[in-house]
């Protein structure tokens, strides 16, 4: 059987007992590691699991599944997923793939980020689509997000932003050259994103947020030092070093945003006296 196993959010004690049954039973452990990462080193997810884990980057699980699911039809091979195994649709094609080739799957869930944000204080219901933020280049800036955010606000729905991440990354000349040589790992900051996020708007011009739009930016959601801060959009342009390290992620607020989320958030925000102001603004009396 091929098991899609959820590791949960920030290092290896956030696995479930069931997951790790079946870590230690399976002939194989794979690791993908491309589409998050825990905060801890892959020796020591390897010395609490008692198991050896092969890490499936994105070369292997998306052009080579074939060696992931090689005799998975005749011996257990867990497949392990920072977060839920269905945070991301490449597992979704893994699925599909064991199926034609009449291999049984189970998953074992698990937090991630879709449900851990909210020990920010807001509300889960009261969101809308995720959206994801890329780097941008001096030639690629995607702005595909901002419809999203559109429509989200449009209803009034709060924004979760997930930040890009580059790990075993090629440069365009090594790329273009044939040359196995990868870019030093990258991770978005929330102030990076609450820029690129303003130089869109500065583009579009649509009103869907602003400088003065209420934002939280989160950081290690799940970890031990998890950090959230709260504030405008530019003030989270400046909040990198309050945020600290990597992964971090950003929630815009929507107009539903209840008082209940307003008092929780407070006591996080950049300046309280600003928060209030505006959120009296935005969302009604306090």
């Amino acid at each position: 059987m091929l098991y899609l196993v959820g590791l949960g959010l920030a290092d290896e004690t956030d696995i479930t007992v069931k997951g790790l049954e079946v870590v230690k039973k399976a002939s194989r452990v794979y690791l993908e590691a491309y589409t998050s990462i825990l905060l801890v080193d892959q020796a020591v997810l390897e010395n609490y699991y008692g198991r050896p884990i092969i890490v499936a980057d994105r070369e292997m699980v998306e052009s080579n599944s074939d060696e992931i699911l090689r005799e998975a039809d005749k011996v257990d091979v867990a497949f392990c997923v920072v977060g839920d195994p269905f945070g991301a649709t490449t597992h979704t094609d893994l699925v599909l793939r064991a199926r034609e080739l009449g291999i049984a799957v189970k998953t074992i869930p698990n937090a991630s980020i879709m449900s851990g944000i909210g020990a920010a204080g807001l509300q889960l219901y009261n969101f809308g689509q995720t959206v994801s933020m890329v780097f941008f280049t001096d030639t690629w800036r995607p702005s595909s997000f901002y419809d999203r955010i559109k429509e989200n606000r449009d209803v009034g729905l709060h924004t979760l932003v997930l930040l890009d991440i580059k790990v075993k990354e090629q440069s365009l000349e090594n790329m273009a050259r044939g040359r196995r040589i990868y870019e030093p790992p990258r991770y978005m900051t929330v102030g990076q994103c609450a820029s690129q996020m303003l130089e869109i708007e500065e583009e579009r011009k649509q009103g869907v947020y602003g400088p003065d739009s209420l934002a939280i930016g989160a950081a290690r959601v799940g970890g031990r030092d998890e950090k959230f801060v709260a504030g405008t959009l530019k003030e989270l342009c400046e909040t990198d070093d309050a945020l600290g390290p990597p992964l971090h992620s950003m929630v815009l607020l929507g107009r539903r945003a209840h008082e209940l989320e307003r008092d929780y958030a407070r006591e996080f925000s950049v300046n309280k006296e600003t928060w209030d102001k505006l959120w009296t603004q935005y969302y009604g009396k306090q």
